[in-house]
């Protein structure tokens, strides 16, 4: 458990009893900095009337010398930014710039024993009219987002939304003065944003303000690269684009080529945001969410608050350290571990308004300053902590309380301690167990392993490899350059999918290989390639080694209602539509490969089969029916996929498809083909193709073939019949003699018609037995006497 101890009771400060009488107001929280030697406290205080805005210093120790404050009433300019520069001329030393509304910067230093002096004033901006609205420090460099007002005085403010712009400009300070670089637009015609700087760029979040029109993704600055990146947390990395001139650098021009995909995407819902010593932002949406967006444009969880949904008054304070993570809401301090986002500890305070104090060097204590003094809240590094609950073994007991919850028939909640104390659930203690003796660090002693989990332990040391190579395989990704992600994710991607595939295929599993199959359809791609072992043999005939539980997730179908809600599509659907997109030869093929697999497995028209609600040819078809470009291959896959069903509604299908693109060939080849199934299907096919026979002349070439087919229960009367019912109406009176040749004539019928007369009737066959005798006619009997 971490130490809270009080290091200062503000009887160290110039002017402590005012400290703390700033700290004790009522009403809205005020903004405290620290100077980066500590020896300073900066109190910035707003909207608290009847007192007018106000920014004290309070110096450590007592020192003596001229104190700095300063207050300022509407329509007075208002102060917008407070930023410490590091001077390069003497090390360790540092400058404070106040940034005021309408670009007046004040830069003081504090010299021991004078106290605070004004170095210089500058001017910021360039237009009389401008005002920032943010600023930040970026190295020795000021960024700040500008407000630029239309020049037609009259003009609705409300209209021109997009008349801000973002600006950075260097400010060094050296022996000869405060010396101002030349300013640089990084984004101009933009939305109100807040500038949020970390070591090596510079986020762009957009104000609550102007969240109607930019309300679905953040930008961010590179300035070694020179370019902008678009990433929205809903969908990660969206787009990046190179400044190298001014005209790119408009803000409706970088939308150009990503309006479509944005406008698709879900509004931002930011509550809070802070930016962390690793260079991350950090957000918590107003459900608690704790989120980190990477410099590169990626997001991952970290951990969730308690309390449920965040109103606008709820004050958060998010503050790094190091790896760890200190958050402040309504009383309770939080310090999470940022890497496995696990809550390493929660301390109740005994005020609600905390500010987080700069600690340089020391990343295992925070420094928290409140209305009572300053404390200091040490903590043990996870690796040094007596008695530690490693991530992985929590997990164990947190999903095994969902695993009993959900078959459970008693109300009462259970929880982890429950399970823990209880002694009656002993699968989770047993693998909790094996995963301390596992995965305990090299360096700690691992201790002993009870006789009744070393012949589990022994089956478990597969899992417990992937598992560590999975891992690894996570660090690796973290900490690749941009050319070694793809490869790392095709990789974890494989991993992934293989583990989803060997364990319960329920619907959160299935929501996430949907998530996959989306953010990395290539990486999912190879990945089915690889689990279901396809590939094509010597005959060219595609080929599958997956086992019987794997093609049982494959082919399983969710229930009606978790497609319904979460619109989740199932894993076969998934897995066509990736053939469709990467080797559409091979889907017909494939769906094939699974009917077999479903004959195997489950007796035919079995309800509880893939194939008892919706067949497999058809779940495939309505793949297909889904995509957004259709091509003359998609009519050739839907052929094939109707014929490999082999069922003869399907096959009739794929013949009225092939007549009505009039394959004559095809035609005759898939008859000639099918007939052979059975005696129904093949006079389906014939009486088909006999109606087409009758309508035109496209058949005439393959006529030897057809009469091939004739069933043998057709008569002569029955085969005229359809023809008759077939035979185009002719416009005019009709005429022994056609000019144009097309008409059909008893001589195209003549072979058909003596084919079957010559026929041997069936009640011939019937008889034919008893009426053949070796001798005919017989001999006379003998007579009796």
């Amino acid at each position: 458990s971490g130490m809270l101890r009080r290091v200062s009771d503000f009887s160290d400060f110039s002017r402590g009893h005012e400290l703390r009488e700033l700290l004790c107001h009522d009403g809205d929280p005020c903004h405290v900095q620290c100077s980066p030697d500590g020896q300073h406290l900066l109190v910035l205080q707003k909207n608290q009337p009847p007192s007018l805005p106000r920014l004290v210093a309070f110096q450590r120790h007592s020192i003596a010398g001229a104190t700095l404050e300063s207050t300022w009433q509407p329509p007075q300019s208002a102060l917008v930014g407070l930023l410490f520069l590091q001077t390069p001329a003497t090390p360790g030393s540092w400058v404070l710039a106040m940034v005021w509304e309408h670009g007046r910067t004040e830069v003081w230093h504090f010299v021991v024993a004078v106290g605070w002096q004004l170095l210089q004033t500058v001017e910021l901006c360039q237009g009389v009219r401008a005002r920032i609205v943010s600023v930040c420090r970026l190295g020795a460099s000021l960024v700040w987002c500008e407000e630029r007002p239309p020049l037609d005085v009259h003009s609705d403010m409300s209209k021109c939304t997009f008349r801000f712009c973002v600006c950075t400009r260097a400010l060094e300070v050296g022996e000869q003065g405060v010396r101002l670089g030349a300013i640089r637009i990084v984004l101009h015609n933009s939305p109100e944003y807040q500038v949020l700087a970390s070591p090596q760029h510079v986020f762009l979040v957009p104000a609550a303000a102007s969240f109607a029109t930019t309300s679905k993704f953040l930008l961010i600055w590179h300035p070694e690269k020179a370019k902008l990146t678009i990433t929205a947390p809903s969908a990660g990395f969206v787009h990046s684009k190179a400044l190298r001139s001014s005209s790119e650098s408009d803000f409706r021009k970088l939308l150009l080529g990503s309006v479509g995909l944005l406008s698709g995407l879900a509004p931002l819902d930011i509550h809070t945001c802070a930016v962390s010593n690793s260079g991350g932002l950090l957000l918590v949406n107003t459900k608690g969410a704790v989120n980190m967006v990477e410099p590169r444009g990626t997001q991952r969880h970290i951990f969730d608050l308690e309390g449920g949904p965040l109103t606008q008054g709820s004050l958060v304070q998010l503050k790094t350290f190091g790896s760890i993570l200190a958050c402040v809401l309504a009383g309770l301090l939080y310090i999470v571990d940022l890497k496995s986002g696990r809550l390493i500890e929660k301390k109740i305070l005994n005020t609600k308004e905390v500010h987080f104090l700069e600690c340089s060097g020391e990343e295992d204590s925070i420094q928290l300053l409140t209305q009572t003094g300053i404390y200091n809240f040490s903590f043990p590094k996870p690796e040094d902590s007596s008695r530690p609950e490693p991530c992985l073994v929590e997990m164990v007991f947190e999903e095994a309380c969902r695993y009993y919850q959900r078959r459970s028939l008693s109300s009462s909640q259970l929880t982890v301690e429950k399970l823990k104390e209880g002694g009656v659930f002993q699968a989770p203690v047993a693998l909790a167990d094996i995963l301390q003796h596992s995965l305990r660090q090299k360096r700690k002693p691992a201790r002993g392993l009870r006789d009744t989990y070393a012949k589990l332990l022994s089956t478990m040391s597969l899992e417990l490899q992937s598992y560590m190579s999975l891992e690894v395989l996570k660090t690796c990704v973290v900490c690749a350059t941009e050319s070694d992600v793809e490869h790392y994710c095709e990789e974890l991607v494989e991993q992934e999918v293989s583990r989803v595939l060997h364990s319960d295929m329920d619907k959160d599993n299935l929501a996430y290989l949907n998530s996959i199959f989306t953010a990395f359809p290539k990486a999912a791609w190879k990945a089915i390639k690889s689990c279901l072992q396809l590939q094509q043999n010597g005959d060219g005939l595609l080929v599958a080694r997956a086992t019987p539980e794997v093609w049982k997730k494959v082919l399983g179908v969710p229930q009606q209602d978790e497609v319904s809600q979460n619109v989740v599509i199932p894993l076969f659907e998934l897995i066509c539509a990736s053939f469709l997109r990467f080797k559409p030869k091979w889907l017909p093929s494939f769906v094939e490969l699974t009917q077999q697999y479903v004959s195997i497995s489950w007796a035919y028209s079995s309800k509880e089969g893939p194939e008892g609600r919706v067949p497999l040819y058809k779940r495939a078809l309505g793949v297909l029916a889904r995509k957004n470009k259709c091509s003359e291959s998609d009519e050739e896959i839907e052929l094939e996929l109707l014929l490999c069903s082999k069922r003869p509604k399907a096959v009739l299908q794929a013949l009225h498809l092939l007549i009505r693109l009039k394959r004559w060939q095809r035609v005759v080849e898939v008859a000639e083909k099918f007939s052979k199934l059975s005696p129904l299907l093949n006079k389906e096919i014939f009486i088909t193709l006999l109606a087409e026979f009758a309508q035109h002349r496209e058949l005439d070439p393959y006529l030897d073939t057809l009469w091939l087919l004739c069933p043998t229960e057709l008569t002569a009367l029955d085969i005229l019949t359809v023809i008759l019912q077939h035979l185009p109406r002719s416009q005019g009176d009709p005429v022994p003699f056609s000019s144009d040749g097309n008409e059909l004539t008893i001589g195209l019928l003549q072979p058909l018609l003596q084919r079957v007369l010559q026929r041997p009737c069936v009640q011939d066959e019937m008889y034919s037995d008893a009426l053949q005798s070796p001798i005919f006619p017989p001999p006379t009997p003998p007579r009796e006497y």
